[in-house]
């Protein structure tokens, strides 16, 4: 049996070169990309996802919305790794550890669309949170999340490596008109009735996120404190090979390193608690380019290839892709 063919559509971005990189090694599929003059070309790129098995679009959303209308073969199954198909009812998000089922819902899908970045870090905190109802969904909630300059694409890298890097801001906010494309995304997967407070920031450091939302005790259901918030999210990551939890932080002083998890597809998620005040602050660390971009487009490709798969969060090794 021949091996599956995976073409990357947009493999030079920073998101493309990463899966590409992780990818190009596998002696399990074969890995189609097109040469630097007919990246560009409609009729080259409409031929070769055609003949592929599955597409990975790491591209601006226009354009994976146009490289989607050029297929005409039935069998081609697609990752989106833009935000054009994110809140899309027809189209299975690419989370795992979302939800039960999400695994295998994504393993026979047609169309996957990858989550961003910063939304992964807000739902893996958010939603079990809020199934699990010790958070309503009507909550005001406020995210706040500062990542390495890699998160800004081509223009970013440009931006602090290039010839005018000593230019570069040290770190600045930015999304202040409170209409980040991220929101509905955040707001949709995670369950929330009303949108969030959304406030991204960028660091001078190549990759990795911290991702914060502070929360008021007083305003969740009765009884709730950050021992209960934190053994919720630890029984509802029970098993994941890519989601820990850390103990509760609730005294002494703490620190978030958002370069942490770099270089790996996991995602790590801590409570930090102040009992006197009534305050609690969720984070969620990983890496950009990983679990929030390439990484989580392998282990999407993994189970769609026909990887093991298993119930509740319980999931396979990204390293390892069974016979297709």
């Amino acid at each position: 049996m021949r091996s599956p063919i995976v073409f990357i559509d947009g493999d030079q971005g920073t998101t493309g070169l990463q899966i590409h990189d992780r990818l190009r090694d596998r002696t399990d599929l074969t890995l189609l990309t097109l040469p630097a003059d007919e990246r560009k070309d409609p009729r080259r790129r409409a031929e070769a996802i055609n003949a592929c098995d599955i597409a990975i679009l790491c591209l601006p959303d226009a354009a994976a919305r146009e490289s989607v209308a050029a297929i005409v073969n039935p069998a081609v199954r697609v990752i989106d790794a833009s935000s054009a198909h994110r809140t899309h009812p027809e189209w299975t998000y690419g989370f795992p550890e979302m939800t039960r089922g999400q695994p295998e819902r994504i393993a026979h899908a047609h169309r996957v669309t990858n989550p961003g970045c910063y939304p992964t870090g807000a739902i893996a905190l958010l939603r079990p949170l809020i199934e699990a109802g010790l958070i309503p969904d009507h909550h005001p909630i406020s995210i706040h999340a500062v990542s390495g300059y890699s998160g800004s694409g081509r223009a970013g890298v440009e931006q602090f490596e290039g010839p005018d890097a000593a230019s570069a801001p040290a770190y600045h906010m930015y999304g202040l008109e409170l209409a980040h494309k991220h929101t509905p995304e955040i707001q949709q997967l995670a369950g929330l009735s009303h949108r969030p407070i959304f406030l991204p920031s960028i660091g001078a450091y190549r990759q990795g996120i911290v991702l914060t939302i502070p929360l008021d005790l007083r305003l969740l259901a009765p009884g709730t404190d950050g021992r209960t918030l934190r053994a919720c999210l630890a029984r509802h990551y029970a098993g994941s090979k890519h989601v820990s939890v850390t103990p509760l932080q609730d005294g002494g002083a703490a620190t978030l390193d958002p370069q942490a998890l770099n270089g790996t597809n996991d995602l790590r998620l801590s409570v930090f608690a102040n009992d006197q005040h009534g305050q609690v602050v969720l984070a969620a660390v990983f890496d950009n380019l990983g679990k929030g971009a390439s990484g989580a487009a392998v282990q999407n490709l993994d189970l769609m290839l026909g990887g093991s798969l298993s119930t509740a969060n319980q999931h396979h090794d990204d390293s390892v892709l069974a016979a297709h």
